[in-house]
């Protein structure tokens, strides 16, 4: 048995999160189908994130043990060759037994898409939230640049494991590229949909729905009633883990 480390890309249009879930297709389902294939054996595939439904990856890390007598790069090219379209192995290497995707992470980036522009896009409408307001970055960065650092976020989101809902935060600002709007976020964790219900705040301070004083109290009443639904999906990547 060896222990190996990869970093993954998907498309998680069609599948309902990383997670397995009985009766429904997920990232980790499909990547241990294809280990089993492949090896004859049960495969467990940790993950670094937890990502919703929908949400694509970029550099999604996981961690497995498998039997496997060949190259390394053998065993990338195999699972290539086995992996739906949506997935894809961007590398493998060797762990170290005291890897773990998550657990050893330092930090995680993710980055929102969003297409501001009077016609929505086909093309982009599976990796892109249309917004056809214009949008008023100067005042969404105002908002962003508020979270850097360690704070309670517990009006945006629900904690993944345990009671605390307070992060550390490291990168929060939005870049606009002609009609594409960016958000990028980088923390040492996050509250279950977390940056997606940011990314809502923020927009709203972006349309003037609400001013960065507005985005200032509902944080601080650390009241999940007082957040914004969550953007959808189809906008958020995983885009980075960094160890």
């Amino acid at each position: 048995m060896r222990y190996f480390r990869a970093t993954v890309e998907y498309d998680g249009t069609d599948y309902y999160g990383f997670q397995v879930q009985p009766q429904h297709p997920t990232v980790q389902g499909v990547l241990e189908q294809v280990l089993h294939r492949l090896t004859g054996v049960e495969v467990r595939v940790l993950g670094a994130g937890r990502t919703d439904t929908g949400v694509h990856a970029r550099g999604q890390v996981i961690a497995f043990r498998c039997p496997w007598r060949h190259r390394v790069v053998d065993l990338q090219n195999a699972l290539n060759a086995l992996l739906p379209e949506s997935i894809a192995v961007r590398d493998v290497a060797e762990a170290p037994e005291d890897f773990h995707p998550r657990y050893s992470a330092r930090s995680r980036e993710y980055r929102y898409l969003v297409y501001n522009a009077a016609v929505r896009s086909p093309l982009r409408h599976r990796y892109a939230l249309h917004v056809a307001e214009p949008l008023d970055v100067d005042k969404m960065n105002e908002a962003a640049a508020l979270i850097v650092g360690v704070h309670d976020f517990a009006t945006f989101g629900d904690p993944t494991s345990g009671e605390s809902t307070v992060r550390e935060v490291y990168r929060s600002e939005w870049h606009r590229e002609h009609s594409d709007v960016i958000y990028i976020v980088e923390a040492n964790g996050f509250l279950r949909r977390m940056v997606r219900t940011l990314v809502t705040a923020f927009l709203w301070v972006g349309q003037g729905r609400w001013t960065v004083a507005d985005f200032q109290a509902a944080w601080a009443a650390r009241d999940r009633k007082k957040a914004p639904p969550p953007a959808p999906p189809q906008g958020l990547c995983l885009w980075t883990v960094r160890y």
